[in-house]
């Protein structure tokens, strides 16, 4: 996540709050889809599993968007990052409120053939997500110092990337989206590894030069 000028338009807080609405809106849609409310909370998981993941695609891979395909939509991406970050965690917030009512309602459904241990990722991911939002404001750069902030948010969006790689992975056998879902995932890394490389090489190549 990184710190854009706000100004007037579709970014900043008025991005934010667009597209978090768009989460609320989207799971409520989902769940008046439903009669059942056992129905209605596992469609409304799913759909506001998407939508987390689609918003963490984006602030993950904006920066090497901008460095392989340089333009104004790359640019403003980029621009977006924070924002688009912070959407990621509203959306996972309401993915992980539903999950926590639906194991309160339906405890037996819940925990049929899943244990604690299976839960660590997801653990482990929101502790990320809970660290990169309350980071994610400028003070904490000036109270961490860049190089600190800058390793934590490059570790969290790792450590969250991997952990949506297991859990597409883990899921395939039971739908073809998984697939799909897990290859895309491995697409952005490679993605974001490709980017890295040709930063590297630009540099070596000034060196070169001097």
């Amino acid at each position: 996540m990184t710190y854009p000028n706000s100004g007037s338009g579709l970014r900043g807080w008025t991005l934010f709050a667009l597209l978090s609405l768009a989460v609320l809106l989207f799971a409520t849609s989902t769940m008046l889809w439903h009669t059942e409310l056992v129905d209605a909370l596992r469609s409304a998981i799913r759909v506001t599993a998407r939508t987390s993941f689609v918003l963490f695609l984006l602030t993950f891979l904006a920066s090497s968007l901008v460095i392989l395909l340089p333009n104004q939509s790359t640019k403003a991406l980029l621009r977006e990052r924070r924002f688009l970050g912070l959407s990621f965690a509203f959306s996972h917030l309401v993915h992980g409120i539903l999950i926590l009512m639906y194991a309160q309602m339906f405890p037996e459904t819940f925990w049929n053939g899943r244990t604690a241990t299976a839960n660590i990722p997801g653990s482990v991911g929101y502790l990320f997500i809970l660290l990169l939002t309350i980071t994610s404001f400028p003070v904490m750069i000036r109270l961490l110092g860049f190089s600190a902030w800058k390793l934590l948010h490059s570790t969290g969006t790792w450590v969250i990337a991997a952990i949506f790689c297991l859990s597409f992975y883990k899921r395939i056998p039971m739908h073809p989206w998984y697939l799909i879902a897990f290859s895309i995932m491995v697409s952005a890394i490679v993605l974001k590894l490709t980017a890295k490389l040709a930063v590297r090489s630009r540099k070596s190549a000034k060196v070169g030069v001097v």
